[in-house]
């Protein structure tokens, strides 16, 4: 084996060290990316997270000040969404009967009538 077939083989071996480098550069600023991304998204969420909790602490003291029962609406709705409900008329019908507002019967049992029947 002559020292030109040694060379050629050192620098093939360099030339892909070069390429692989490069590639492990270009991971590490993609990686960089993504952590900064990360944080901007997280900062993000958190600001919102908080908005939320502001306005709904602002939508409970509005209900109780109309004599809502705020709790009672939450739960009622966490019910619904959690059987996959999410029929206008219901929620129509219990904000009305929350607010002590009545129709006369006959609105009520057309609002009923066109709810679709739940599927089970």
């Amino acid at each position: 084996m002559g020292l030109g077939s040694t060379a050629k083989k050192i620098q093939a071996v360099a030339d892909r060290a070069e390429q692989l480098y490069k590639q492990v550069q270009d991971l590490q600023h993609r990686i960089i990316g993504l952590e900064e991304s990360v944080d901007e998204t997280s900062e993000a969420v958190t600001t919102l997270e908080h908005n939320i909790t502001e306005q709904r602490a602002l939508l409970i003291a509005m209900a109780e000040k109309e004599g809502l029962d705020a709790e009672a609406i939450l739960a009622d709705a966490a019910i619904e969404e959690a059987e996959g409900e999410g029929g206008d008329a219901t929620e129509d019908a219990e904000v009305e009967g929350a607010t002590g507002t009545t129709d006369d019967a006959e609105t009520q049992t057309e609002t009923e009538t066109e709810q679709p029947a739940p599927s089970e």
